[in-house]
């Protein structure tokens, strides 16, 4: 049974996604720059991980979603796989409702820390978790993480690490 939590903003409700969801983030993904990852991850993320996913909805329609675990060797710290708003909601600080919302779960109690990758032409992600880190009264620290050379093909960035935290009880 899963333990479903909802927010309410204006006409945008923020939550916990369900299996269901899973298509429609992976369709939002498919309209976007993001990174497309397989509609089974989407789907997968909400199944099996809902309780460190959020999804945003405007008249029941997805129109944001972050996907994020707990690593099993890093229980204080949640991994933000990825950040989707569509782009008819962007500059409406969807993103960082749901980050926030995020935070304040309870499986999320033990989180001291907040990590995500994010290339260096990615300005917006980096911006997002820099001001997360402001609005939190704590750090956001860059390091290096994956290099281009470990991804096939040619195109894809390096991924640097951007930590946010501590945070306060």
């Amino acid at each position: 049974m899963t333990n479903q939590t909802q927010m309410v903003v204006d006409t945008l409700t923020i939550g916990t996604p369900t299996k269901e969801d899973g298509s429609a983030m992976w369709e939002l993904v498919n309209e976007s720059t993001l990174d497309l990852n397989s509609p089974y991850k989407y789907i997968m993320m909400c199944e099996y991980f809902a309780e460190t996913c959020v999804v945003a909805k405007e008249k029941e329609k997805v129109v944001g979603f972050i996907t994020a675990f707990i690593p099993p060797e890093k229980k204080d710290v949640i991994f933000i796989w990825q950040v989707g708003v569509h782009s008819s909601q962007r500059g409406k600080g969807i993103a960082s409702k749901m980050l926030n919302e995020l935070l304040t779960r309870n499986s999320c109690s033990d989180i001291k820390y907040l990590e995500a990758t994010i290339t260096p032409s990615n300005v917006a992600s980096q911006s997002l978790f820099q001001r997360l880190a402001r609005d939190l009264s704590t750090e956001c620290e860059v390091s290096e993480c994956f290099s281009e050379e470990l991804f096939p093909g040619e195109g894809h960035e390096e991924e640097l690490t951007y930590r946010v935290g501590p945070f306060s009880e």
